[in-house]
This record gives structure tokens, C-alpha cells and sequence, in this order.
């Protein structure tokens, strides 16, 4: 989808995910020592938002400007300032190394998503934490949601190789549970969480 594509979906005045954080992002980033984050391919701004609630400097990234503006009136809303940054996350680069890098559902071909992984884990200080999440292969047939297209999901280990050499602590297709008007069903998402060495 193009940033035009997007522009129209998230021109709702109703939040398409919901406002608070991927559920993944708060299990495993709660106890993170706050500092500098990149929400890449942010979205409304929802990760971000709730970064920057708990302390981080947080910068949401993303293609989209009406996505954008809407993460800012969320921060607003919550009291909390984000830096927003209009831009195509498959070229963008921070101009300094940070502590936090969130990939939240980039369902990309797979030659751009290793690029994107394999820049993102650049920009990490040593010490500092990539999470990745995003819509499994597996989802396609055996999950819920997500996109059909198989060639836009992750695979756990096409994701763990991008991150060569971050020290791997969390990597798993893990169940996401959904709550849909037919009942509750399962969505399979590639989760990977890295730390970058020390040095």
C-alpha cells in the first residue's frame, strides 16, 4: 500500500488499532530503563505514545502524515510529547544511535524487511534493545488476520539472521489472541527481541 493508501485508511476519526500499546511492546519493554526510542513505522503512535508515558524520548516514524497527526493528538491527549518524522522507513536513518528501536508490524517483501532489520540494529547504542513483531507466514493459513500474502510476512529465522550480530533474548511465533464478533481467535506473529553487545 502507498502512503496515499494509508493516508485514507487512518483518515478515520476513530483509532484503527486501538490506543494502547501492542501487547508484545508492553510485556517485554515495561522494565526497560528509559532513554532514546525509534518507533519505526509508527503508525497512529500508539508504542510511542506509551514510551514516551513512561519516560523514553521518543521519535514515531512513518510514511503517513495523517497517521501522524494523529499520533501527536494522542501524545497531547496523554500529556506526553513525541517527535514525529514524516518519512519512507525502508531509507530513513536517525542521526544518532539510540537506546530502543520498535519494528511493529512492517509487512514488507522480504528483501526490505532484512534492509530495514539490518539498518535498525545499526542505530542501537551498545547495550540498547531492537524489538520486532510483525504478522508470521504461518498466520496466512493458520492464524487470524493480518495480511494474505505470504510474501509480505516474517519468518522467525530469515528474522533472527538480519539481526547478526544482536544477542538474541526473545525469538518465537507467538500467539496473539483476538477478540473478533465471533468469538476469540488466535493471530501468529513473528517476535524477536535483541540487545545489542556491550562494549
Amino acid at each position: 500500500m502507498t502512503s496515499d493508501d494509508w493516508d485514507a485508511r487512518y483518515s478515520t476519526g476513530r483509532y484503527i488499532w486501538n490506543a494502547g500499546p501492542n501487547r508484545f511492546v508492553a510485556e517485554h519493554l515495561a522494565d526497560l530503563e528509559p532513554g532514546t526510542a525509534i518507533d519505526l513505522a509508527a503508525g497512529e503512535g500508539r508504542n510511542a505514545v506509551w514510551l514516551a508515558e513512561r519516560g523514553w524520548r521518543a521519535t514515531a516514524v512513518d510514511f503517513s502524515a495523517v497517521a501522524l497527526e494523529k499520533a501527536e493528538r494522542l501524545a497531547s491527549d496523554r500529556g506526553v510529547t513525541v517527535e514525529t518524522v514524516l518519512a519512507d522507513v525502508t531509507a530513513w536513518e536517525p542521526s544518532a544511535p539510540v537506546d530502543l528501536v520498535v519494528i511493529a508490524y512492517l509487512q514488507l517483501p522480504v528483501e526490505q524487511q532484512v534492509a530495514v532489520l539490518g539498518r535498525a540494529r545499526t542505530w542501537l547504542r551498545p547495550g540498547g534493545t531492537l524489538l520486532v513483531v510483525a504478522h508470521d507466514q504461518a498466520n496466512v493459513e493458520r492464524g487470524h488476520g493480518g495480511p494474505p500474502d505470504v510474501g509480505v510476512c516474517y519468518d522467525l529465522d530469515t528474522t533472527v539472521d538480519a539481526l547478526d550480530p544482536l544477542l538474541i533474548e526473545t525469538a518465537e511465533v507467538a500467539e496473539r489472541p483476538v477478540e473478533t464478533p465471533e468469538g476469540a481467535r488466535i493471530a501468529l506473529d513473528t517476535l524477536v527481541v535483541a540487545r545489542a553487545p556491550e562494549r
